[in-house]
C-alpha cells in the first residue's frame, strides 16, 4: 500500500537530490529513506530511481509519480488545515439576478460575499426572471434574486423585500396632475415589461383580477428600453419608485398618482433545496440582510 511517509520521501529526495539530504531533511536515517522507496517501489511495480546513475535521478516512470505524489500531498495538506481553520475554500456563485438587482444592491451583495467567503468567485447573470428560474430548474445557476411569480416544490424561496411601483411618464404627457383612475391610461400608449419579466407577470396578473385590460403599444423584456423610451414621451408605464426618484426629481419624468394604486412586488432569493448546501444557506441570509432596492449603483 502506498502511504503518505513513502511520497514524502520521493518528494524530497527529488528536491534536494540525495538520499542522505532528504534523510536529514525529514530528521531520520539514509536507511530508512531507502527502505520507503523500496516499498514504494513495490507498492507500485515501478522502477522509480534509475541506479546506474550517479545520484538520485529518477526514470520517466518515477517522474510521472512524482507528479501524482505531490498532488496527493497537496490534498492531505487541504485536508490537515481543515482542522486549524487556515484552508481557504476554493467556491462559485453562479447567481441569477434581474435588472433591478443589478442596478442597485448587487455590488454591495458581491463585496459582501467575496469578504465573508475568500476564495469565491461570484458569476452574476443578468436575465429576465423566468428565464432565471428555468435555469435554476435546469441546474444552471445555483441562486437567483426575482420578483415572488414563480414555484417549485424543489425550490426554496426566501422573502428579501418588496419594491413599490408607480405610473411614470415623461412631464406633460398626462395633463391631469391629480390622481388618475386606472381605466383612464386606456386613453394613452402604454409601455410595459414582457411575459418573461417577473414584475410583468405579477403587475398583469393583478390588472386582470380587477377586470382592467390597458392596450399594450410596447412590451419589451428589458427594464432599460422600457425606462428610456417612457422619458422620451413614447407613453406611460410602471417603474419602481425609489430607484428611479432621482429621475423624477430631475424633471425626466414624472410620477402619476392612480386609484388603486399598483402593489407592492415582493422579491425572493431561490434555491434548490435538493442542491441545498450550508454556503448556499449563508448567501440567502446575507442576502437577506442587504437587500436595498431604493437607490442605484450602490457600494
Amino acid at each position: 500500500m502506498v502511504t503518505l511517509q513513502q511520497l514524502i520521501a520521493l518528494h524530497w529526495i527529488e528536491r534536494l537530490g540525495t538520499f542522505v539530504r532528504a534523510a536529514e531533511q525529514l530528521n531520520t536515517t539514509q536507511s530508512a529513506i531507502s527502505k520507503r522507496i523500496q516499498e514504494l517501489e513495490q507498492s507500485t511495480g515501478l522502477r522509480i530511481f534509475d541506479r546506474s546513475q550517479r545520484g538520485a535521478r529518477l526514470t520517466a516512470s518515477g517522474e510521472e509519480l512524482l507528479v501524482i505524489a505531490r498532488e496527493m500531498l497537496g490534498l492531505a495538506d487541504k485536508i490537515a488545515s481543515l482542522k486549524d481553520g487556515t484552508h481557504v475554500v476554493t467556491r462559485r456563485l453562479r447567481l441569477g439576478i434581474t435588472e433591478l438587482t443589478a442596478l442597485t444592491w448587487l455590488p454591495r451583495l458581491i463585496t459582501r460575499l467575496v469578504v465573508d467567503f475568500p476564495g469565491l468567485t461570484v458569476e452574476p447573470e443578468v436575465d429576465m426572471s423566468r428565464n432565471l428560474h428555468e435555469r435554476l430548474m435546469d441546474d444552471l445557476v445555483d441562486f437567483i434574486i426575482i420578483p415572488d411569480t414563480f414555484t417549485a416544490p424543489e425550490v426554496t424561496s426566501v422573502p428579501l423585500g418588496s419594491v413599490e411601483n408607480v405610473w411614470m411618464a415623461a412631464p406633460g404627457l398626462i395633463a391631469n396632475a391629480g390622481v388618475v383612475e386606472l381605466a383612464e391610461l386606456a386613453k394613452y400608449p402604454v409601455l410595459v415589461q414582457g411575459k418573461k419579466s417577473g414584475s410583468g407577470l405579477f403587475v398583469n396578473k393583478w390588472l386582470g383580477s380587477l377586470g382592467i385590460d390597458l392596450p399594450k403599444t410596447l412590451s419589451s423584456d428589458s427594464l432599460t428600453a422600457i425606462l428610456g423610451l417612457t422619458a422620451a414621451g413614447m407613453g406611460v408605464t410602471y417603474l419602481p419608485l425609489d430607484c428611479f426618484q432621482p429621475l423624477v426629481d430631475e424633471g425626466k419624468l414624472a410620477v402619476i398618482r392612480t386609484e388603486p394604486e399598483l402593489p407592492l412586488v415582493p422579491y425572493m432569493a431561490m434555491y434548490r433545496n435538493d442542491r441545498s448546501s450550508a454556503f448556499v444557506q449563508e448567501v440567502a441570509s446575507r442576502a437577506v440582510e442587504l437587500c436595498d432596492f431604493s437607490r442605484q449603483l450602490q457600494s
